[in-house]
C-alpha cells in the first residue's frame, strides 16, 4: 500500500538550486541509522513542518523563519542548510539585526523566489525567537539521524540570566481590567448588530482573560471541549506544536457562556460531542469560528474604546489600554493568579509552560511586599539631616 507523503510540498513551496540541496552537506550524519528518508534539505525540512500541520499558526510562524535562512544562506552564502556552521549563524544573526536595503526594498513583491522576507530589522526579541525555531528544527534534524550536530547549540543564550528576573510588564492591574469591563457596558445596544457585538465582545474578553488561552487556541476552541468532571469545568486546550492540556474553568465563566450561548438561540450547556465553536462566527452561526486575527481585532477594539474612556481622567492607563492585546489578557490572568496566591505549579499548567521559571516571571505580588517593606521601613526611620540653620 502506498501511503501519502508526510511532508506535501504545499508546506514549503520553494524551490532551491540543484547544487545547494543539502545532498553533499558538509554537517550531514555519516554512517548513522537515519529515521526518515529525506535526501535533500527541502524534503527533511518539510518532515519537520509536517509534525506542526495540525497547529497552522505555529506551522506559519516556523515556516517563515524557515525561508527566511534558506533563501538567505544559499543567496547570500551559496551554502545549503546541511553545511551551515556556527560562524554562518553569527553572521545570520548580525544580518537579522540589519538587512540591507535589497531583502527589505518595499519594491520587492511579497511572494515568488524575490520576495521580499523582511520589513526591516528585527528587534532582539524577535531575533531571539527566530534562532530558537531554528535550534528547535536543527535539534530535530540531528535526532533524526539527518545532520551531524546543530551548530545553534553552542549559541551562549544571554537571555537566561535576565529571564530568572525579569517581571512580565505586557498585562493590566486589577483596576485596569475592572475599566475594560465597565467600559463595555456603556457600549450602544439599541440595534440587532450592536447587541450582537456588544454580546459577542463581551464573552471573547471574558474567556481571553479567565482560560489565558492564545487568540488561536480560542478561535479554534469547540464547545465540546468544555467538559465535566466531578462535579467540576475544565476545558481541553490544543496548543503550540500541538501540545494538549487542560484549563480549571470557573462556575462564572459557564455562567457567561450560558448566556452567550442562549443570546443566539443555542442551549445553555453544549451537548455531547457538539461541535459549535466556543466563539461563534460574527453572524452567530453555529458552525462557523472566528478566525485568530478576528479574535485579535476584537480585543483591539474593547482596549481602544476603554483607552478612550479613560483618557481624560487617567493618561498613563489609557496609554496603557492602547497598547494592549489578547496576549496581555493571557499575562494577566496568570499575574492575577499570582496576586491571588495560587501555587505556582498551578498557574504554570494552567499556562502549560514547559518551564517554571518562565511562569515565575508574573510573580509581581513578591516584588510589591518587597517595595513596601524596604520604603516602609525608610519611611519609618526618624530623619538624621542636621537642622536647618535659623
Amino acid at each position: 500500500m502506498n501511503l501519502p507523503a508526510p511532508a506535501p510540498e504545499s508546506l514549503l513551496p520553494i524551490t532551491l538550486p540543484a547544487a545547494l540541496d543539502g545532498r553533499d552537506g558538509t554537517n550531514r550524519a555519516r554512517g548513522t541509522i537515519r529515521q526518515i528518508t529525506a535526501d535533500t534539505d527541502l524534503e527533511a525540512v518539510r518532515l519537520w513542518l509536517a509534525e506542526y500541520a495540525g497547529s497552522p499558526h505555529t506551522l506559519r510562524s516556523y515556516r517563515k523563519e524557515v525561508v527566511r535562512l534558506l533563501v538567505w544562506a544559499t543567496r547570500a552564502l551559496g551554502k545549503p542548510l546541511s553545511s551551515l556552521t556556527r560562524e554562518d549563524f553569527l553572521l545570520y544573526e548580525r544580518f537579522l539585526a540589519a538587512p540591507t536595503a535589497d531583502w527589505t526594498d518595499p519594491a520587492l513583491p511579497r511572494r515568488g523566489g524575490a520576495r521580499r522576507l523582511f520589513e526591516g530589522a528585527l528587534a532582539e526579541r524577535s531575533r531571539r525567537q527566530a534562532l530558537g525555531i531554528l535550534s528547535g528544527l536543527l535539534d530535530y534534524l540531528v535526532a533524526a539521524g539527518y545532520l551531524a550536530g546543530n551548530p545553534l547549540a553552542l549559541r551562549r543564550n544571554r537571555a537566561t540570566r535576565a529571564a530568572r528576573t525579569r517581571r512580565v510588564e505586557r498585562y493590566l492591574d486589577h483596576a485596569l481590567w475592572q475599566v475594560v469591563l465597565a467600559s463595555m457596558e456603556a457600549w450602544p445596544q439599541g440595534t440587532l448588530r450592536e447587541r450582537q457585538h456588544y454580546e459577542r465582545s463581551r464573552w471573547v474578553m471574558r474567556f481571553l482573560y479567565h482560560t489565558a488561552l492564545r487568540a488561536s487556541e480560542a478561535a479554534h476552541a469547540k464547545a465540546a471541549d468544555i467538559v465535566q468532571r466531578r462535579g467540576r469545568w475544565w476545558l481541553h486546550v490544543v496548543g503550540k506544536g500541538g501540545a494538549e492540556g487542560e484549563v480549571p474553568v470557573s462556575d462564572a465563566l459557564m455562567a457567561e457562556f450560558a448566556r452567550y450561548r442562549a443570546f443566539h438561540g443555542l442551549p445553555p450547556m453544549p451537548g455531547p460531542g457538539e461541535l459549535s465553536p466556543a466563539i461563534l462566527s460574527v453572524a452567530g452561526d453555529a458552525k462557523r469560528h472566528l478566525t485568530p486575527t478576528a479574535v485579535y481585532l476584537i480585543a483591539k477594539e474593547v482596549f481602544r474604546r476603554a483607552a478612550a474612556v479613560l483618557e481624560a481622567s487617567d493618561p498613563l492607563g489609557a496609554a496603557t489600554l492602547a497598547r494592549a492585546s489578547t496576549h496581555w489578557l493571557r499575562h494577566s490572568a496568570a499575574s492575577h493568579q499570582a496576586d491571588a496566591g495560587t501555587d505556582i505549579r498551578f498557574i504554570q499548567k494552567n499556562l502549560r509552560h514547559a518551564s517554571i521559571e518562565t511562569t515565575g516571571i508574573y510573580l509581581h505580588a513578591e516584588d510589591d511586599r518587597r517595595h513596601a517593606h524596604t520604603v516602609g521601613e525608610q519611611q519609618a526611620q526618624p530623619s538624621t539631616a542636621p537642622a536647618a540653620p535659623q
